[in-house]
């Protein structure tokens, strides 16, 4: 009898319909999108299986798991149906956890028209997305019931979370927060951020040798692109030639507008561009980014004036209608590997996420915003898991999207498509807000003047060119 009504007493706390509407919504997405979508990244990755030969300007990790799913079918599909279980099993997970409103707003939000439409691209950052979702749903499952995680949960999180690490160059100021649940940590919130702050750059380090040694990559010379872009930068708006090129490079690099906010690609790209920078491209890492520090502490107002740029565009605050680097592909990047190009419905949906990019809440700036306040929020709530979770989640979003004011050279949506959702997650799990932070009007008008600017940006500055080809020049 005792049994009895505690399976049902537990069958209502954690109801079993948020994980079954997930896996319905799994075959929804997979049916909807198969065998998944190929862009120019994908194609480049999947050359490196079909050669046998990986470097790092691509995840390795990523090309060496795409090989060993090779049995499972050629080309896109098993990394297709790998992140889609990713991001619909863990919310699954977290919304059963959760229960009631709370899960029909997490599914609801697995299925914002722009997220899917990104998952639907095999690509480090979709990797990336499932990766993080299943772990966070692993340890949501069991943390929100003030359980410890079992031995096969808490290695499949482990592997997530190491998988999801080595996916992306920066990804460990996300997944450090997350992990940081995964262990006995103390109370003390001072503690539990220099410990984060600790082991970033460690991981950073060590992310080096793994993608060399064990996964056997070689250098592409992708590590010179950080301190290049921001080297360049530093010469067109200082003129000074002590930082490594003569007058006349950076005069070509000012004459072809090699520099942009909107990303480092005419660097690489435009012959009069690369001419320019090749005696950097030409430099031994080391002396590469110890004269990149020289630079920056020679012109640090040059330096904060061009990262600030970059950080706007990738942020997508101040800047023009339809900016570009947003919208889910609706096609496939032309190729000769035989992947398709999606279904007439797919290609809709994709247009249709490609519009939604533009409205407020396809702005990463904004889920800055979000994240900061719901950070706040939650100090205002008493301890327990769900806080823990919530600002595990929100660390995780403003930890990745601070790197970008120091590391990233392009402005592509998909590189915030987690610290995106991680915000929005944390809100879900917060909501409804405490009673003391509903009428906080300061911290309201705030958020109102970011989103009313940011849109009289949109229609006030010039529109960006339409095509690639335009962007370059």
């Amino acid at each position: 009898m005792h049994a009895t009504v505690e399976s049902q007493r537990t069958a209502l706390l954690h109801p079993r319909w948020p994980l079954i509407a997930a896996i319905i919504l799994l075959f929804c997405s997979l049916l909807l999108f198969w065998p998944g979508i190929a862009e120019y990244d994908t194609i480049v990755q999947y050359q490196q299986l079909a050669r046998g030969r990986y470097d790092d300007w691509h995840p390795p990790a990523m090309a060496r798991l795409w090989a060993a799913l090779s049995f499972a079918g050629h080309g896109t599909a098993p990394l297709f149906a790998l992140q889609m279980t990713g991001i619909w099993l863990g919310l699954g997970l977290l919304a059963q956890a959760l229960g009631g409103r709370k899960a029909a707003a997490l599914l609801a939000i697995g299925a914002t028209p722009f997220l899917l439409g990104w998952l639907a691209i095999v690509v480090k950052d979709s990797q990336l997305v499932g990766a993080l979702a299943l772990a966070t749903g692993l340890i949501g499952r069991y943390r929100l019931r003030d359980r410890p995680l079992p031995a096969p949960a808490l290695i499949v999180a482990i592997l997530c979370l190491a998988y999801a690490t080595l996916v992306r160059a920066n990804a460990a100021f996300s997944t450090v927060p997350l992990a940081m649940l995964l262990i006995p940590h103390p109370r003390n919130g001072l503690a539990r951020f220099a410990a984060m702050i600790a082991a970033i750059p460690l991981i950073l380090l060590l992310s080096q040798p793994v993608n060399h040694g064990l996964l056997g990559a070689r250098d592409s010379g992708v590590r010179r692109t950080q301190p290049i872009y921001d080297l360049a930068a530093i010469a067109v708006r200082t003129r000074d030639p002590s930082i490594g090129i003569g007058p006349a490079a950076i005069d070509a690099l000012a004459a072809h507008h090699c520099v942009k906010p909107l990303f480092w690609d005419p660097l690489g790209d435009a012959p009069a561009c690369q001419s320019a920078v090749r005696p950097w491209d030409k430099a031994p890492v080391g002396a590469l980014y110890v004269q990149w520090a020289k630079a920056i502490i020679a012109h640090p107002l040059a330096y904060g004036a061009h990262r600030i740029a970059h950080l706007n565009s990738t942020g997508r605050w101040l800047v023009p209608l339809h900016w570009p680097l947003a919208a889910p592909p609706a096609g496939a990047e032309p190729n000769d590997l035989g992947f398709p190009a999606p279904s007439p419905i797919a290609a809709d949906w994709q247009r249709l996420a490609g519009w939604l990019t533009d409205m407020p809440l396809g702005w990463p700036v904004f889920w800055v915003a979000a994240a900061l306040w719901g950070l706040h929020a939650g100090r205002t709530r008493p301890a327990g898991s769900q806080r823990d979770l919530a600002t595990a989640l929100f660390l995780s979003a403003l930890f990745q999207e601070a790197s970008f004011a120091l590391l990233s050279i392009s402005s592509d949506l998909r590189y915030h498509l987690w610290s995106m959702l991680a915000a929005a997650l944390g809100w879900a799990i917060l909501w409804p807000p405490p009673a003391a932070l509903r009428h906080r009007r300061i911290a309201a008008c705030i958020i109102a003047l970011m989103l009313l600017s940011g849109m009289m940006a949109r229609f006030a500055l010039p529109a960006p060119p339409g095509r690639y080809a335009d962007l370059m020049s």
